[in-house]
């Protein structure tokens, strides 16, 4: 069983932005459930594999139920809430379908170090996580802003790619 420090069941809001400028930015994922905000930190790549992943499930949930109405993030207007402090820098994501609902979950686990300095199993019940739950359509314009965030990053290298 994680150990949920945070529990946002359901959010309000969820996105995944940026802080900080070209090339020195930290990424971040900040939800808000009630009065409740928390955020984590993600690797750039870590926010582009969450917002493609998420696109995903939604498409293949779409396919696989064609009785679901489509996820739209239509009107859905998403933004960071300062101050930016996370809860940690995450280790490991999983996301998941919680069909009875119809909503979408992600839990973000920790990366924590031992006393020699080797990563813990992100599974181990002492490594703090959170889980965020919404709906698909925030997740849907979670994941469109998240990959608009990754690409205003540094131009592409034109020689390297």
């Amino acid at each position: 069983m994680a150990n949920y420090v945070h529990d946002l069941n359901p959010v309000q809001q969820i996105v995944a932005d940026a802080v900080g400028e070209p090339g020195k930015r930290t990424f971040f994922l900040q939800a808000r459930a009630g009065g409740s905000i928390v955020s984590v930190v993600l690797e750039k790549q870590e926010v582009n594999s969450l917002a493609l992943s998420v696109l995903q499930l939604l498409e293949e949930l779409e396919s696989q139920n064609p009785d679901l109405p489509p996820a739209s993030s239509r009107g859905i207007s998403l933004r960071a809430e300062p101050p930016v402090e996370p809860a940690f820098r995450v280790g490991e994501l999983s996301i998941g379908y919680d069909e009875e609902e119809d909503l979408i979950w992600l839990v973000a686990r920790a990366l924590v170090l031992n006393e020699e300095g080797a990563v813990v199993d992100p599974e181990d019940d002492q490594v703090p996580a959170v889980r965020f739950v919404a709906s698909r359509g925030l997740m849907r314009a979670m994941s469109e802003h998240a990959l608009e965030v990754v690409a205003q990053g540094r131009p592409v290298c034109p020689l390297c790619g």
